[in-house]
């Protein structure tokens, strides 16, 4: 199914990376995104359902505070959480400090401050 496209829709995300290939086998393992080389060489994903594409791009800080804070919706915070760490990464901040809502903040192999958000129910 091809993405949605409309006015406002958010369609596109750049992460700053270290490593490429890091960020690449980090995104993959632990989210699932689909990853596609381009022709030119360089990585660029798909997000778990699609709708949102991207690439990781080498010079550029990593959002290391958060200010504009991008969250990725799983199935499991506490299971994502493990996977985060077992792929490289680290938490910055742990469940329950946004009670009730389900989240946690971690940090990637670039450095950047990235959100999870589980569903409640």
């Amino acid at each position: 199914m091809p993405p949605t496209l409309a006015n406002g829709k958010i369609c596109y995300i750049q992460i700053p990376a270290t490593d490429i290939a890091q960020s690449v086998e980090f995104y993959k393992n632990v989210f699932g995104w689909e990853i596609r080389q381009r022709g030119d060489g360089s990585y660029a994903f798909d997000d778990g359902v699609g709708q949102v594409s991207g690439t990781w791009v080498l010079n550029r800080p990593p959002s290391t505070q958060p200010g504009l804070l991008i969250y990725v919706m799983v199935d499991n915070v506490a299971a994502t959480i493990q996977l985060i760490i077992a792929n490289g990464g680290e938490i910055a901040q742990p469940i329950g400090a946004d009670a009730p809502e389900i989240t946690a903040r971690f940090r990637d192999p670039g450095g950047n401050v990235l959100g999870l958000y589980q569903e409640p129910g």
